[in-house]
């Protein structure tokens, strides 16, 4: 993982290719590597079942990545996964903040994942961030409040994780991992 100079958003997109696997975290450029098959497999099965929910439900768009999501001048991500109600925030990129994102951890992202990615989500306004642990078979799912993300739904290898944000989405966690 390459951390270059701080740049601005326009100097990120003016710098690398559009096809370019980079984000941007308090100017900072993370080049990452392609995800492999566990995670990419993991990521379609959320994704799968999400879109269906919100598009039966005229809810909005859910988007898989890589797609830029431009949160502010300094901060541009690629979520896993996320889901838009605002219908105008979706252009060329995603600009303005997603109302849900979700990140499948692996071990090259884990830090920026948990703690970096976080902070950034809840300072931006995400109202439910979802990390998923295919190694440890785990879900969270983090809903923001006035203090800030709480936890709100959990599942360990079974069981089912749910949304408040989007109510009725249920996901049985047992099925990604099988």
């Amino acid at each position: 993982m390459e951390v270059r100079t701080k740049l601005t958003v326009q100097e990120l997109f003016e710098s690398y290719p559009p096809e370019s696997r980079v984000e941007l975290i308090d100017g900072e450029v993370y080049e990452m590597p392609a995800p492999e098959y566990a995670h990419q497999r993991v990521v379609g099965l959320i994704y799968r079942r999400l879109s269906s929910f919100v598009e039966d439900k005229g809810l909005g768009e859910v988007v898989l990545s890589p797609i830029d999501v431009i949160l502010s001048e300094d901060a541009v991500v690629q979520p896993d996964i996320a889901f838009i109600s605002d219908l105008s925030k979706i252009k060329k990129r995603i600009e303005g903040t997603p109302d849900l994102v979700v990140e499948v951890v692996s071990p090259s992202s884990l830090k920026r994942d948990i703690t970096d990615k976080f902070r950034l989500y809840e300072k931006h306004g995400v109202k439910e961030y979802w990390l998923v642990f295919p190694a440890e078979k785990s879900v969270l799912v983090f809903t923001l409040t006035d203090k800030g993300y709480e936890l709100f739904s959990e599942a360990h290898e079974k069981g089912k994780v749910k949304s408040k944000l989007l109510e009725g989405f249920e996901l049985e966690v047992e099925e990604l991992w099988s």
